[in-house]
């Protein structure tokens, strides 16, 4: 193996942007270089060091990148990405559309394992660490019921699904969890819920000139795995305003299970972050799991693989001698 994991980062948005800066933080790592879509002497990287390449160059890297870190969206960019890249590289990837993650994994699967690549899929922290978290609450608690609360925070998935929406020329989009229905469960009422009593959606949408807004709108709250599931309002505001009040981005939530044991105590899992910055702890995430990628592909171990199929020892730079002495 080589001293240091060699990185290349696909993509230069607020994920790639997290990513730059979360390897500052692994120095078992290092980055080779952002490829881009657009003309790499217009994008300014957060370091000096920071290389920058057009994405019609990545292809002259594969002996030269270890794991590449796919940060476009989940909507229409990794679905294509995913499978393409995953046939020249080891790749790891966010993809957050829950209810498409199957087909996902199947289609990324049979480029990477033919390939002898390793392609981590889905990871940050939903999916990744709350999947992780409702999969170990069920096993040691099968007599109950788990529930996932969102936010209140801004979704980097869901805003940008919203700013593809012909129309729209900037948006964020905050998901608002039902504060009665988080108390009902934590009682352990186990309530049956509908998506929209558990989150509300809010949508800050800046129009692009003679957009129609009514237009918009109904192509916004009817749009499958993101919004016509839920109750959502769209609110129209000017580029200042969204530049003014909607540049944080903060987010969390909870994975909550409450069950009973076979004797009839009642028992609640819970795991909850608070995140003043969505993108920067998804982009730590991916960054954890490409140590993973590298050491599953090291390991000739090959092929799609989610959060569930990666032991947590791959994701920590120590040594499992180290976490068992200290952490264990």
């Amino acid at each position: 193996m080589s001293a240091s994991i060699r990185i290349g980062i696909l993509g230069y948005g607020n994920l790639g942007r997290g990513v730059e800066s979360a390897l500052q933080q692994n120095p078992d790592m290092q980055l080779v270089g952002i490829f881009t879509r657009r003309d790499p002497a217009q994008l300014k990287p957060l370091f000096e060091t920071t290389q920058v390449f057009a994405m019609d160059e990545l292809m002259s890297f594969k002996d030269k990148i270890d794991v590449l870190i796919l940060c476009g969206g989940s909507k229409d960019d990794l679905p294509v990405q995913g499978p393409e890249w995953a046939a020249h590289f080891n790749i790891v990837d966010s993809f957050d559309t829950h209810a498409r993650i199957p087909e996902y994994f199947k289609q990324v699967d049979e480029v990477a394992r033919p390939h002898q690549h390793a392609a981590v899929i889905a990871v940050g922290w939903d999916p990744g660490l709350f999947s992780l978290n409702r999969m170990i609450a069920e096993a040691v608690l099968p007599d109950g019921q788990t529930d996932t609360f969102w936010g209140k925070g801004l979704s980097q998935g869901h805003s940008d699904a919203v700013r593809r929406v012909p129309g729209v020329q900037a948006a964020v989009q905050y998901t608002i969890p039902a504060e009665d229905a988080m108390q009902r469960v934590r009682n352990g009422e186990r309530p049956q819920l509908e998506s929209r009593e558990k989150h509300r959606r809010e949508c800050y949408v800046v129009l692009e000139e003679g957009a129609d807004a009514a237009e918009v709108e109904k192509t916004i709250v009817n749009m499958p795995h993101y919004f016509a599931d839920f109750d959502t309002t769209v609110h129209f505001i000017d580029l200042e305003t969204l530049e003014r009040e909607h540049q944080a981005m903060p987010h969390g939530g909870f994975v909550i299970r409450s069950a009973q044991s076979e004797r009839g105590s009642n028992q609640t899992y819970e795991f909850s972050l608070r995140l003043n910055s969505n993108p920067e702890f998804t982009s730590s995430v991916l960054v954890a799991y490409a140590r993973a990628a590298y050491r599953l592909h090291a390991n000739q171990q090959f092929g799609a693989f989610t959060i569930y199929d990666v032991a947590p020892a791959l994701i920590s730079p120590h040594s499992p001698e180290d976490l068992r002495a200290r952490l264990l």
